[in-house]
C-alpha cells in the first residue's frame, strides 16, 4: 500500500483501542486488510455502517488519502456508496484489486472486483 499509518502500525504492534488513536474500526480493519493483500489503495472489505462514514472520510483526510476501493458485497451497498457520493466522494467505477485470501487453484492472492472511490 502506497500510504502507511504509523499510528495504526503501532497500534497492531503494542495493542490498544481504535479510540485511543482516533482511528474509526472499520477504517483501521480495512487498513490492515489492503496491507495483507498488497493493495495500492487502501480497501473496504467488511461491512460498512452508515454511521461510520463520515468518521471515514474525516480519517482519509486526515491521512492523505484521495482514493480508496470498496469491495465489499453486503446487501445494503447501494446506500453505502450513496452516503460517501452525499459526503463528497466520487465514484470512479470498477478496478481489480487483490482480496487477502489465496486461490487455491494459483496459490496467489485471488483477484477481485472492486468499486474505486475518491475524495
Amino acid at each position: 500500500m502506497k500510504t502507511k499509518i504509523e499510528a495504526i502500525e503501532n497500534l497492531k504492534k503494542n495493542g490498544g483501542k481504535w479510540s485511543e488513536i482516533n482511528i474509526n474500526p472499520t477504517f483501521g480493519k480495512a487498513y490492515i486488510y489492503s496491507k495483507e493483500a498488497d493493495n495500492e489503495l487502501i480497501n473496504f472489505g467488511d461491512v460498512i455502517w452508515d454511521e461510520d462514514i463520515e468518521k471515514i472520510i474525516e480519517n482519509c483526510k486526515t491521512y492523505g488519502i484521495t482514493e480508496f476501493t470498496v469491495s465489499s458485497g453486503f446487501s445494503r451497498i447501494i446506500e453505502t456508496l450513496a452516503k460517501f457520493e452525499e459526503l463528497g466522494c466520487k465514484i470512479d467505477g470498477l478496478v481489480k484489486i487483490n482480496s487477502r485470501y489465496t486461490d487455491f487453484r494459483t496459490g496467489k492472492l485471488e483477484i477481485i472486483p472492486a468499486i474505486k472511490l475518491s475524495l
